[in-house]
């Protein structure tokens, strides 16, 4: 498969590209556990079905010293017991804002208050800024195709 468009190479795509890895550099280094924003990245890319952004924060997770058992269980993390409360919190929220079309009314308010009882405002403004940076990013490489190559090295993003 090839890609559509080489986002860095095109100048508009090219400059908006910096600044959404701006944006993420931010969202890095925000208060919100690295654990949990992996995670969180982990399964919005996994229900947008995003290749490329698999491969990143699989790596970048395990880089960061994630276990392959709760990597390999994010997918099925309802049924899992290697997550912490607010892990299934993110992961929560994550799946609601990913599937909006899915739920009439987006957001259930039992979701959002039980994310908010584990994540502090910051991190949970954090939180809400990630799952709507991964599913923009993941909707960006799906569009354009481009390709997961296994070839990422943990980290060379941030």
């Amino acid at each position: 498969m090839n890609a559509r468009l080489n986002l860095f190479a095109d100048p508009t795509a090219g400059k908006a590209v910096k600044h959404l890895m701006a944006a993420g550099k931010v969202l890095k280094d925000s208060p919100l556990p690295a654990a949990t924003q992996e995670l969180v990245a982990l399964r919005v890319s996994q229900i947008n079905g995003c290749a490329v952004c698999l491969d990143i924060h699989t790596k970048d997770a395990t880089a960061a010293g994630e276990t392959p058992v709760r990597l390999n269980l994010v997918a099925a993390w309802r049924e899992a017991t290697v997550f912490t409360d607010a892990e299934r919190a993110a992961l929560e929220l994550a799946e609601e804002g990913t599937r909006v079309a899915d739920a009439a009314g987006g957001v259930s308010d039992e979701v959002w208050a039980q994310a908010a009882k584990h994540y502090a405002e910051e991190q949970l403004a954090a939180l809400l800024m990630l799952i709507s940076f991964m599913n923009m990013a993941n909707r960006i490489n799906i569009i354009t195709r481009q390709p997961a190559t296994g070839d990422y090295e943990a980290g060379k993003l941030h």
